[in-house]
């Protein structure tokens, strides 16, 4: 539950409903869904490396993008129910295995349960490498605190700087202005970039943009004011991985196809002539479907 009780307002859409008796728009109760908890290979390379990132990936989500590559998990369709001395004990599980950090993915509507299962791994079963908060960028900084001194690494995307792009694809116009506010407590949280001596970042921030096509444009602002607000201090993930899905032809037509490499490529030389130095490029092959995990396994 949150800090109120269990009438949720975890996220921007501010249901107010009890989860334990109705679904709000993550469509997962209170009780802690995971579709998938497992070593992780295809995130930045400061994050994942060789050995990997210990992924859990919670099921439901606040935000419902039209185009999500994840809708089995998004909508809570898949996963198996976990209490968070099990959660603990999962992140204790990937950290044997290797992991190079915890990669906690769209875990917004779970926030109060992340920060009891991270205070039980690290108090009591040895936790000791990094946190890192995989989310969409649409959180509440009320929720946002709630993660100050639990969460090591902030992984958020900006997907949007037009309102209007935000209602047409996920149904909220006010991602932008929230992404902002999100972000900005982040780098508050995170102010500097630390790496060890293997080169993962050990704390800091890096927001992805995942470029769509069509809309360059739109993803240039996004650099533009990222790098105006922060200069140096986080690293951007410039994103070509975007994959339409099966359904996304008949009614976003303009959605159904991969970004071209003109489009790329006019994004990455646009970052990089406005000064832009703390940036990840993706390679276009990666938007394949082998690049979406199964979410229906655990470790």
């Amino acid at each position: 539950m949150n800090s109120i009780g269990n009438e949720c307002s975890l996220c921007p859409r501010n249901c107010n409903v009890d989860r334990n008796e109705k679904l709000g728009i993550c469509q997962v109760s209170w009780r802690i869904k995971i579709a998938r908890a497992a070593l992780h290979y295809w995130e930045e390379p400061c994050i994942s490396g060789k050995e990997g990132s210990g992924a859990v990936f919670f099921s439901g989500c606040p935000l419902h993008c039209v185009y999500c590559q994840n809708e089995e998990i998004s909508h809570g369709k898949v996963g198996k129910e976990f209490t968070v001395q099990e959660l603990a004990k999962i992140f204790i599980d990937l950290q044997n295995q290797g992991a190079n950090n915890i990669n906690l993915v769209t875990g917004t509507h779970y926030i109060p349960a992340i920060v009891e299962a991270v205070k039980i791994g690290r108090d009591d079963l040895g936790l000791n490498i990094p946190i890192v908060f995989n989310s969409s960028g649409y959180e509440t900084v009320e929720s946002l605190k709630m993660l100050e001194g639990i969460v090591d690494v902030y992984l958020p995307d900006f997907k949007y700087y037009d309102p209007d792009l935000a209602f047409k694809y996920s149904k909220a116009k006010d991602y932008p202005e929230v992404a902002r506010a999100a972000i900005d407590e982040m780098v508050r949280q995170c102010p500097e970039l630390e790496f060890d001596d293997r080169g993962f970042i050990k704390k800091g921030v890096i927001v992805r943009q995942l470029l769509l096509p069509g809309h360059v444009n739109d993803a240039k602002m996004i650099l533009e004011y990222l790098y105006n607000t922060y200069g140096g201090k986080i690293y951007i993930s410039m994103m070509s991985q975007y994959t339409p899905m099966e359904h996304i032809g008949s009614e976003f037509p303009e959605l159904n196809r991969r970004v071209t490499k003109r489009e790329y490529n006019s994004l990455v030389d646009y970052g990089l002539d406005i000064g832009i130095e703390n940036a990840f490029i993706q390679d276009r092959r990666v938007a394949k479907e082998s690049f979406i995990p199964d979410f229906n396994l655990l470790n």
